[in-house]
């Protein structure tokens, strides 16, 4: 008897520990929200304005997000971040001000693990990129239209909860916008920036 009695406990355990991690799989209609901070990569050669080299400084600051899956496997995510505001250099002139810039990015998700028993959720996404640049304050007068592009990114969440998980990710956007002077309203350059950005922070699901 009581060996039936051990048998029925490890039964409800263990199927109570199953039904723990099969609450930690990424689901169709689930839909999270996420913030965190992030490092913005330019890289170098970053376009030209009046003939001369550019180079738009990387920088960092607080990144969120939310979205939805449709299916365990396939969602969407919009996501964007406080506006980074970045230094610029001139070659052969030096600082010539600076220029915020703030992403906004659509993207469809495809989570492999989806669906699957896992407290790791990699997931890839490809979509549109928006950026906005704005406050232009720099010794050339000019301003920066908008641009926009595509944009990748690749991450994981780390379940530390059914509906906490620990967040990872970078990303990959082309961003091609053309430097008007405010005084004759001509295109005297043009930003080309291919930025990476690395991030991590908290997700939240529900």
């Amino acid at each position: 008897m009581s060996n039936i009695k051990l048998i029925t406990a490890a039964v409800i355990s263990a199927g109570a520990v199953m039904a723990s991690q099969a609450a930690l799989a990424y689901e169709a209609g689930d839909a999270f929200v996420r913030g965190g901070v992030a490092q913005t990569n330019t890289g170098s050669g970053n376009g030209h304005v009046d003939g001369a080299d550019l180079n738009v400084r990387s920088e960092r600051g607080f990144t969120f997000g939310a979205g939805y899956l449709f299916t365990d496997k396939v969602g969407i995510e919009l996501n964007s971040s406080e506006k980074f505001e970045h230094d610029l250099t001139v070659a052969g002139t030096g600082g010539i001000g600076s220029v915020d810039r703030l992403p906004i990015n659509l993207l469809v998700n495809y989570y492999p693990l989806g669906g699957l028993d896992s407290r790791v959720q990699p997931y890839v996404g490809a979509g549109l990129n928006y950026t906005r640049f704005s406050g232009e304050d720099t010794s050339a007068d000019v301003n920066v239209d908008s641009s926009y592009g595509i944009i990748g990114q690749a991450g994981v969440d780390l379940a530390v909860t059914e509906n906490v998980m620990l967040n990872g990710f970078v990303s990959y956007a082309d961003v091609d916008a053309d430097i008007n002077s405010n005084a004759t309203g001509a295109t005297v350059g043009q930003v080309d920036i291919e930025p990476m950005t690395i991030g991590g922070g908290v997700t939240f699901r529900f």
